[in-house]
């Protein structure tokens, strides 16, 4: 009996050993990914900020500046580019919304990203967009991937249409979780107006063309990352943007168009930060909890079949 049973703890030992790597390296890379349908609002403020009034074209130290960003998964779309590209597929439809102290509209651009659900990856099967106009994006945009690395990134920038690393600088301690913060600078780029502003009597679809006038931007990106899950915990920019000649400014070589340090809301704050300590508890029992916990398993199984079978083969004692 002792050995029959030494031999099913030996067995136990085996499958609880095997599955413990394929459960991590096969498993957990095919299960475990960004949610189709996922929906995400984010308010920052930049308190104060410098505004342009577009009713004066004079640049206006103010209170703050209300930034309101949104994601929301297209699962109709992802649906479809997935019966295409045969692998799993998420379309984020997402809008970056500015107001003024006022609450009035100062700008609205909207951005579709398509990506592997897995590995963050961009998916050229089309519609990825900026604004309505159609982009290739190389490399990441919000979300790092699943177990993020100790490195250099590539992040695709909405408002240069382009991707340019973004530098791991280190470990942090954020509010409990440790973090990889990550820095990127933007150098002052021409980029295109944004087809929604409230220009009155301007078409700023064709704003350039008809004054001459054209639209900089500079930002400085700063992200704390969760490693385990990839979502970033807290983000900010400290971001200037300046109108250049042309009519629109009446002599003047330049204007201050919106200048001012962007930071999450505080409520939002803790909110990003609770959900991502729930995300990451499901991503550890698929990397780290259970892998282990099934190899630790195993390991007393097979101790446990080693001194069943020892003692079964120690010599009867004899008969008194």
């Amino acid at each position: 009996m002792r050995r029959r049973a030494g031999l099913v703890l030996l067995s136990l030992a085996v499958f609880f050993a095997a599955l413990s790597p394929l459960l991590r390296f096969y498993a957990f890379p095919r299960l475990v990914k960004v949610p189709p349908g996922q929906y995400q609002e984010t308010v920052l403020e930049a308190r104060p900020a410098t505004l342009l009034n577009y009713g004066t074209l004079q640049a206006e130290r103010v209170e703050k500046i209300t930034i309101v960003q949104t994601l929301k998964g297209n699962v109709e779309e992802s649906e479809r580019i997935e019966r295409d590209a045969g692998r799993d597929v998420v379309v984020w439809d997402a809008l970056t919304h500015i107001q003024g102290p006022d609450g009035k509209m100062v700008s609205q651009i909207p951005e579709r990203y398509v990506f592997d659900a897995h590995s963050q990856a961009p998916v050229h099967a089309g519609g990825t967009s900026v604004d309505g106009d159609p982009v290739r994006r190389e490399g990441i945009a919000y979300k790092w991937p699943f177990l993020t690395e100790k490195r250099d990134y590539q992040y695709f920038d909405a408002q240069t249409r382009a991707s340019a690393p973004i530098h791991y600088r280190g470990t942090r301690t954020f509010r409990g979780l440790d973090v990889y913060y990550f820095e990127q600078t933007v150098p002052w780029t021409k980029v295109p107006f944004p087809k929604k502003m409230p220009i009155p009597g301007v078409d700023a679809t064709t704003l350039e063309k008809q004054t001459g006038t054209t639209r900089w931007y500079t930002t400085k990106r700063m992200f704390w990352v969760d490693p385990v899950t990839g979502a970033p915990v807290n983000g900010e920019e400290i971001h200037q943007e300046e109108l250049r000649g042309g009519t629109l400014l009446g002599g003047r070589d330049r204007v201050t168009a919106f200048e001012g340090h962007v930071k999450m809301r505080p409520d939002y704050l803790d909110h990003t930060v609770e959900l991502v300590k729930e995300q990451r508890l499901l991503v550890l029992l698929m990397t780290s909890y259970l892998p282990r916990g099934l190899l630790a398993l195993a390991v007393m199984l097979l101790a446990l079949a080693f001194l069943l079978e020892a003692r079964a083969r120690r010599p009867a004692a004899p008969a008194g």
